[in-house]
């Protein structure tokens, strides 16, 4: 009795399904956060058919087109889901339209200035003023573009995470 294509899949299905081995299948979901089949009791895992789709995608761009792990989660960072997807069903018009799309994006999220909002958000570091560490903050110039220096926005963001780290040391040197 064969599956109905809405139906879930176990990880010895999809691994046969893919000719892979169940550990690659395991190991990949430590990789590619995308890929996340609902567990059950015991740790079964059951794999939705968009997870079974994207995994066809990876293993296709992995073992056919020769990308490395690193390669492939740059494409799903910078094009999505649905990008590797369509590269694993081999429609390439989804591609071309997919890829065309996440470039105008792109173009449009760099022509647009940042709003005040911006600095809001959470999750985005604000370069604190009072707090200079290894140099990081000393001067005002902007590295040249293409050059190996760091960035204003990276730079805010690397000054804060070394102040939570000074501040976690702290926290531990008290706790000792």
């Amino acid at each position: 009795m064969e599956k109905s294509p809405d139906a879930f899949r176990t990880i010895s299905e999809v691994a046969d399904d893919l000719d892979l081995p169940q550990h690659v299948l395991r190991f990949w979901e430590t990789r590619f956060p995308q890929i996340k089949p609902m567990k059950r009791g015991g740790g079964r895992r059951y794999y939705r058919p968009e997870d079974v789709d994207l995994l066809k995608g990876i293993r296709h761009l992995l073992y056919d087109h020769g990308y490395t792990i690193k390669g492939v989660q740059k494409l799903l960072k910078s094009n999505g889901n649905k990008f590797v997807i369509a590269i694993g069903n081999g429609d390439m018009d989804a591609v071309e339209a997919l890829s065309q799309a996440a470039a105008a994006e792109q173009a449009a999220a760099k022509v647009q200035p940042p709003s005040l909002e911006e600095d809001q958000i959470v999750g985005k570091a604000k370069a604190p003023s009072t707090r200079r560490f290894f140099g990081f903050g000393a001067s005002n110039q902007e590295p040249e573009m293409g050059s190996a220096g760091v960035g204003k926005e990276d730079r805010a963001l690397l000054q804060e995470a070394l102040y939570d780290l000074l501040e976690c040391k702290r926290l531990l040197d008290q706790v000792r």
